[in-house]
C-alpha cells in the first residue's frame, strides 16, 4: 500500500530551507518492522556512518535485504538532506541509481529505506590493496560507463534536471553483479526547464571532488558534476585518491600527477598495477584522456555527460585537454560531513563562503 508523506509535518530548526510543503506518494514502513529487520539497530548491522547518520543492513520478513539510513537526532543538516532525498528520489528511476524503497517517520525516528547493495561502495574496492584485484579493467570500464549513464540521466533525461554535487567513489554503490548505482542525493539540487546552473553561499561537498568554480565562488552546474566524474574516472584507473595523493617528486595531487604524465607522454604510468595484464592499453589511455577533458579548469571547456558517453563508446578523435583545475595539493583540512555546508554567490560580487567538506 502507498501513502502520502507530508514533508511539512517533519519539523526542523534550520534557516533558509527552500523546501516548501510538498505532498509525495512513498511507501511508509512501520518502525517495528525496521527495528525487527535491523535487530534493534544492532552495531553488528551497521554498514557505515555519514553526515546524515548511521546506515544499517536489515532483512525484512520476506527475506528482502535493505539498507536503512537513520537520521542522527542531533543532525539538523541531516534532516534537510532527508527531505531533499525523499523529494528527488520520488521522481527518479534509473538502473544506475540506488532505489529508494520507502521511509519511516515515527516519533523521533526518521529513516530512509533503500535496496541493499551487496558489494557496498566503489571506494572499498579501488582503494584497497587486496580487494582492488577483484576489479579487473573490464569491470572498471563497466562501472565507468554505468556511472556516466546515471549522471547523464540526472542531467538530461529525468523529469527534473538534477545536479548531484557530491559524486565520489563512496557514493557509487555496487550490486552483486558489480553494476554501479549512484547514491546519496542529500546535497543534490533540482532545476526546471532549461536551467543548468546555480549559485550558493554555502559550498557543500567533498574536498578533492569539487570543481574549482564551485569551491571558490559557489557556482555549480552540470559541468561541476562533470568535473567530479573526471576525478572519479582518474581514481578508478589509478587506484589512488585525488584527495590525499602525494607524489614524492613533487607537490601534485592526482590530477596534477596525471596531467604531468600526460604532457610527458607517459600516461600509462598512471594505471593501477592491480589491473596489469587485464586491459587494452589504448582503451585505458583514452579513458585517461576523457578524464583530463572532464577536469579542465574552465567549465565551458569540459564536455557534457552525453558527449562523455559518446567518447567512451567510440574511437573518434578527442580534443587535446587544457590545463586542469587544482594541480597542487593544498593540504587543506577535511571537515566533518555533519557540519553546515557551503552554497554560492555570483562571480560579480565579493562573498565570503562557508566551505564545508564531507
Amino acid at each position: 500500500m502507498r501513502f502520502q508523506l507530508i514533508l511539512s509535518n517533519i519539523s526542523e530548526k534550520t534557516e533558509n530551507d527552500q523546501i516548501q510543503n510538498i505532498d509525495l506518494e512513498l511507501p511508509l514502513f512501520e518502525l517495528a518492522t525496521i527495528v525487527s529487520a535491523t535487530n534493534n539497530f544492532s552495531i553488528n548491522k551497521k554498514l557505515g556512518q555519514g553526515g546524515f547518520g548511521p546506515v544499517y543492513k536489515g532483512t525484512l520478513v520476506d527475506g528482502q535485504e535493505i539498507a536503512v539510513k537513520r537520521l542522527s537526532k542531533i543532525s539538523e543538516q541531516g534532516l534537510k538532506e532527508l527531505k531533499n532525498e525523499v523529494i528527488l528520489f520520488s521522481k527518479l528511476q534509473h538502473r544506475n541509481l540506488v532505489k529508494l524503497l520507502g521511509c519511516c517517520i515515527q516519533g523521533e525516528e526518521k529513516l530512509l529505506i533503500y535496496e541493499f547493495m551487496t558489494n557496498k561502495s566503489l571506494d572499498s574496492f579501488i582503494f584497497d590493496q587486496e580487494r582492488c584485484k577483484i576489479l579487473d579493467w573490464s569491470k572498471r570500464f563497466h562501472i565507468i560507463c554505468g556511472t556516466a549513464r546515471g549522471v547523464m540521466y540526472l542531467h538530461q533525461d529525468s523529469r527534473l534536471r538534477i545536479i548531484h554535487r557530491d559524486l565520489k567513489a563512496s557514493n557509487v554503490l555496487l550490486d552483486q553483479d558489480m553494476n554501479p548505482k549512484i547514491s546519496d542525493f542529500g546535497l543534490a539540487r533540482a532545476f526546471g526547464g532549461d536551467e543548468t546552473e546555480g549559485n550558493t553561499k554555502r559550498v557543500i561537498g567533498t574536498y578533492g571532488y569539487m570543481a574549482p568554480e564551485y569551491a571558490s565562488d559557489g557556482q555549480f552546474s552540470v559541468k561541476s558534476d562533470v568535473f567530479s566524474f573526471g576525478i572519479l574516472l582518474l581514481e578508478i584507473i589509478s587506484g589512488k585518491k585525488n584527495r590525499g595523493f602525494y607524489h614524492s617528486d613533487n607537490n601534485l595531487n592526482l590530477i596534477g600527477h596525471a596531467w604531468k604524465l600526460w604532457n610527458e607522454g607517459m600516461p600509462s604510468q598512471l594505471i593501477d598495477p592491480c589491473i596489469q595484464g587485464s586491459f587494452n592499453l589504448a582503451e585505458v589511455i583514452r579513458c585517461i584522456h576523457i578524464g583530463l577533458l572532464c577536469v579542465q579548469q574552465h567549465p565551458k571547456d569540459r564536455p557534457s555527460m552525453p558527449s562523455v558517453i559518446l567518447m567512451l563508446g567510440s574511437e573518434t578523435v578527442l580534443p587535446q585537454p587544457k590545463q586542469p583545475g587544482y594541480l597542487a595539493d593544498r593540504n587543506s583540512t577535511r571537515l566533518d560531513s555533519s557540519s553546515s555546508r557551503p552554497e554560492s554567490s555570483s562571480t560579480n560580487t565579493i562573498t565570503i563562503s562557508e566551505l564545508e567538506g564531507r
